[in-house]
């Protein structure tokens, strides 16, 4: 197991545990993929409402607050597919 993904895992259910309504995966290529549910996040790479595709510095980055989300899928460090709305929404309780 990716010691990037554990550490994901911990940082994101430091986060949102609790907060979510839906899922997300957060997809790192090489590396794995982390989940997020309304049980919080694991590392699993099964469907969900919403994929976001980074690597791990941009994903460090959003999560230190030092990326915007938005500045990040406009500026192609961030690749959102599947439900937009979702995506927004995640990035409120990332913020």
């Amino acid at each position: 197991m990716s010691a990037i993904l554990e550490k994901a895992v911990e940082a994101l259910n430091e986060k949102i545990s609790g907060k979510v309504d839906g899922s997300f995966k957060f997809d790192f290529g090489g590396e794995g993929a982390v989940r997020i549910d309304e049980n919080g996040a694991s590392i699993d790479d099964s469907d969900a409402d919403c994929t976001l595709t980074a690597d791990a510095d941009v994903f460090e980055s959003l999560l230190a607050g030092d990326l915007n989300p938005t500045a990040a899928f406009m500026t192609g460090k961030l690749k959102i597919d599947g439900d937009m709305g979702m995506a927004m929404k995640l990035a409120s309780l990332l913020g």
